[in-house]
């Protein structure tokens, strides 16, 4: 291969032999007469920049038209720290700084940021194995997933994201703003919410507890209290009765609870006392009567069974738990 020393070339350089499919053709896109870009240059064949070695490996030699390898030359002290830049410092950077395909739909890359234009709102699919992304990364607009999400960094979500089907995340996350989720979040790890947590249907899970500062001991100490569990979806209510014998439920009772399952706990307080459930009255009332004729003095608990869901299924076949198990009340 012979070898020339620095070459300046004055208009254009051409490499080949333009053609298309064997017939000779103008570059056009480089000017012609008058109109003559001057600087420009047309090579027919791929081009390799940076290390040679790179591209050599496997059957296919010449993978693509535009091959760039980390700069391979000693001379080049120190070695360029990337392989590709585009530098905006001279000019305000805009959408068409890169343009990939046609003008009207670029991908342009301004300072920083990888901005995606289009003509109309649409929705983007990204469909690979595993997408990482580390940093911060923004989002307007809708955004599907097909594969695994794995997130190094922070997440800033300023809007609603509405999700259909199964998240599953190991590791905390945090989002600010309102979240909504159409389908069953699995979470393996912790989650945290710093402020209210609004479910339109049930909540599945091995236990269920609140855990807050401990508020006599002071900080450094919690307290930790577990919810009691039972085969229903029930409420109760609570209070005291003194001087007289009649227990007046909730309004709302007549159409959340089954009058069928109410039951009632009394506690006589101060002497004994013969007490019992003279009649409930259509879900509303609950009439107290001492046997032995003497004042009322006891506090109550009334439990009944909710209607307005479905009744809970105690035992059922699968390996994983279920949101709802139906059954004919």
């Amino acid at each position: 291969m012979a070898q020339i020393s620095d070459v300046r070339i004055g208009k254009r350089l051409f490499l080949g032999s333009p053609n298309k499919l064997g017939v000779p053709v103008d570059p056009v896109g480089l000017g012609k007469g008058p109109a003559i870009i001057r600087g420009s240059g047309y090579l027919e064949g791929p081009v390799l920049i940076g290390d040679p070695t790179t591209f050599t490996k496997g059957p296919l030699v010449n993978e693509a038209n535009l091959m760039i390898a980390r700069c391979g030359n000693p001379e080049a002290l120190p070695p360029p720290p990337s392989i590709f830049k585009i530098s905006s410092f001279a000019n305000p950077p805009t959408p068409i700084d890169v343009v990939i395909g046609d003008i009207v739909g670029p991908v342009g890359i301004a300072v920083h940021a990888l901005v995606i234009n289009a003509i109309v709102d649409t929705i983007t699919n990204y469909i690979c194995p595993t997408t990482n992304w580390v940093g911060i990364l923004n989002h307007t607009g809708i955004e599907n997933l097909v594969g695994f999400k794995n997130l190094t960094g922070p997440e800033i979500i300023s809007a609603n994201k509405a999700q259909f089907g199964a998240e599953a995340r190991i590791g905390s996350k945090c989002t600010i703003g309102a979240q909504v989720i159409n389908g069953p979040l699995i979470v393996n790890g912790p989650f945290m919410v710093n402020g209210n947590a609004s479910w339109s249907s049930s909540i599945v899970g091995t236990t269920k507890k609140f855990d807050i500062q401990h508020p006599t001991k002071g900080s450094g100490y919690r307290l930790a209290h577990g919810c009691l569990e039972g085969p229903e979806f029930g409420v109760y209510c609570r209070g005291k009765l003194k001087d007289v014998n009649v227990i007046e439920l909730p309004d709302y009772w007549v159409g959340l609870v089954d009058p069928e399952t109410i039951d009632v706990s009394l506690t006589p307080f101060g002497s004994y006392q013969e007490l019992y459930i003279d009649s409930i009255q259509w879900g509303k009332r609950i009439v107290v009567k001492n046997s032995s004729g003497g004042p009322i003095n006891c506090s109550y608990i009334v439990y009944g069974e909710r209607m307005d869901v479905e009744r809970m299924v105690v035992e059922y076949e699968g390996n994983v738990p279920k949101e709802y198990v139906k059954e004919d009340k």
